[in-house]
């Protein structure tokens, strides 16, 4: 701020200050850095505060009311009336707290911790219901999973992604989230309790048990995808429900509002109000499972479920965009290094070909693809084993309630240790944990099917079936793994994004989350029907599936360790820029002239010369430059 002093504050400084007043060679960088006095953001210049200042003579003789010139400093101060201290400094305020915690950052984590808890508790009730219908629906089984993945999902998923990034050139941020989820919010509703009342009328069962009578059972899981239909699109409706209003809505909102240190903070604990989700979720989805026990003979207790279910999954919806509209109206956003490139708005293949240039983001979809095939190629056969032991839609349905009580009570105790590994180990060691806790169980569960003959006698022992335990080791896998994705990859990758600027943070989630999710399941899809068409069935390929398994685990390490070191080296510098602006405060000292206009006294205000330390020793001559 700039700023005139007056005649009864005004600043004179000697012509030719000694080496003891301004010792140039401690250069630029001890000036800009040197840490100031904790009250004062700025240059104090009160009679009772010369002594805090390394740059100044404190003696009365540097400051003179002789001259015509008035003088203009250039500090983040202002002056000050008689008896008052001439230069107060930008005084720094202490904040007000919560437990610790800046209001102004309870503000923004409150309210995301709540967004967060609504979608995963929708997620949770989505991802469970959707494997219940296409898995458990007449003429289809879990080997349909692998055909809707790879034929449904994906050019679905792509297909979203070319209209977000067309979408995202000419909406606000505002617009675009409200664009996207609202559709899902219709749609969900409408299906519980339009599109399955109606399912028998507008599926074509008719039509495809004539065709599979005609090509034969090798296409059930093709034919199944005509056959229900309508299921098939709420299992990619919920399917996307993970990948955009999650991953691209969500925390692309988060990291728009969140600094680095917060989100290293709060990352982690957005899990806990995530996974209590989980808990009570399940808990729903268990619930509403169990109706058609107090349902009267020939009432479809599933449509029954259903409806209830869509109806909470609408009205979380709702809440969602209630806590976004908050947040944006309540909520300051955080300053970014204003050094930051602006690059120009991109078409998309200009944007596609700017992301597959990007070693950065190509090891995030590494990332992104690896952990989709691994959790991909041990979830089917984990399904086809649960159908067999639970066939009814209701047993299904309310076992995957237990499952996903205990994947957020076991979530919910990761995010509790996650932030310590974060702080104690760093980003690097947190990435590489998830791929670890995935291999160790993916090879117990694989290890069950194989040899699970030899142990039947056992297991009888103990009031188990084969089929039972490997349900059960499975769970656990499922159960180990998704805790490790939910509290520590997902908060590892959405940490990265962070010091990316706005175009590649925002193409770059929709490239990576919309696409390389549903591009990873699909290719484990794809790995599978390729192992079912050579080997004959899931049993028979299970030893090859664990070699793929080690391999897709070792270049997911390996990417992690590569974005290690350039997330590092992007947080250094995006901590270096923003120092420097903090750090470049110029202090010019402006002489006005005789018609009161003040100008720029000429000579360097920050480098003063040799012969200055040199020269006449006179403090009381006209001022001088600083």
């Amino acid at each position: 701020m700039e700023a005139v002093l007056k005649a009864k504050g005004l600043l004179s400084l000697p012509p030719n200050p000694k080496a003891r007043v301004f010792q140039s060679s401690q250069g630029l960088k001890h000036r800009f850095f040197t840490p100031k006095p904790k009250p004062f953001g700025g240059f104090s210049l009160s009679s009772n505060g010369l002594q805090k200042l390394s740059g100044f003579d404190s003696k009365t003789r540097g400051f003179s009311h002789k001259g015509g010139n008035l003088f203009v400093c250039r500090a983040e101060a202002a002056a000050a009336a008689d008896g008052q201290p001439l230069y107060t400094g930008e005084v720094e305020i202490e904040k007000p707290k919560i437990l610790g915690v800046e209001v102004t950052t309870l503000k923004k984590i409150l309210p995301l911790g709540l967004m967060f808890f609504c979608i995963l508790f929708n997620y949770t009730i989505l991802r469970d219901t959707k494997d219940v219908l296409v898995v458990t629906a007449k003429g289809s089984s879990a080997e349909i999973i692998p055909f809707l993945k790879t034929w449904v999902n994906l050019p679905m998923a792509i297909g979203f992604m070319l209209l977000y990034n067309q979408l995202a050139n000419v909406l606000s941020k505002k617009a675009l989230f409200y664009t996207v989820i609202l559709p899902f919010i219709a749609f969900f509703g409408a299906f519980g309790f339009f599109l399955y009342p109606l399912s028998n009328f507008i599926h074509p069962e008719a039509l495809a048990d004539k065709l599979l009578n005609i090509l034969g059972p090798r296409f059930l899981g093709p034919l199944a995808i005509m056959r229900i239909w309508s299921f098939c699109l709420f299992y990619v409706m919920a399917e996307l429900w993970g990948s955009v209003v999650i991953s691209v809505l969500f925390w692309g909102f988060a990291n728009q509002i969140t600094t680095v240190d917060e989100a290293k903070r709060f990352y982690p604990l957005f899990g806990l109000g995530a996974n209590v989700a989980l808990i009570f979720s399940g808990r729903t989805v268990k619930y509403f499972s169990n109706l058609r026990k107090n349902l009267g003979p020939g009432v479809d207790g599933w449509a029954v479920s259903l409806k209830g279910m869509m109806s909470i999954v609408v009205l979380m919806g709702f809440a969602i965009c209630f806590l976004y509209w908050w947040v944006n109206t309540y909520v300051p956003l955080p300053t970014r290094s204003k050094k930051k490139k602006e690059k120009p708005k991109m078409g998309t293949m200009e944007s596609l070909k700017f992301l597959v240039s990007s070693r950065y983001i190509r090891d995030l979809a590494t990332l992104v693809v690896a952990y989709g095939i691994s959790i991909n190629l041990v979830e089917v056969t984990w399904k086809s084993k649960l159908k067999a032991q639970f066939p009814s839609p209701n047993e299904y349905s309310s076992f995957m309630g237990d499952f996903s009580t205990a994947t957020g009570i076991a979530t919910f105790t990761m995010m509790l240790l996650s932030q310590y590994i974060f702080d104690k180990y760093g980003w690097g060691v947190a990435a590489k944990i998830t791929p670890t806790v995935l291999l160790l169980t993916g090879v117990g569960f694989f290890s069950l099917i194989l040899f699970g003959g030899p142990l039947a006698p056992g297991l009888a022992s103990i009031g188990m079936t084969p089929l039972l335990a490997a349900v059960y080791v499975g769970a656990m896998q499922n159960i180990f793994s998704k805790s490790a994705k939910y509290s520590l990859f997902d908060p590892c990758k959405e940490m990265a994004y962070i010091p990316l600027d706005e175009e590649t943070k925002v193409k770059g989630k929709a490239a990576i989350d919309v696409v390389c999710n549903p591009l990873g399941k699909s290719g484990g899809a794809l790995i599978q029907q390729f192992m079912i068409l050579t080997f004959g069935s899931l049993a028979n390929s299970t030893p090859y599936l664990g070699g793929i398994l080690l391999a897709i685990v070792l270049a997911w390490l390996g990417a992690a360790k590569s974005l290690d070191t350039q997330f590092t080296a992007l947080r250094q510098e995006e901590e270096l820029e923003k120092e420097m602006e903090r750090a470049a405060v110029k202090i010019p000292v402006v002489a006005e002239n005789a018609t009161g206009n003040g100008s720029l006294a000429s000579g360097s205000a920050l480098s003063p010369t040799t012969d200055d330390s040199t020269s006449s020793s006179s403090e009381t001559s006209a001022p001088q430059n600083i």
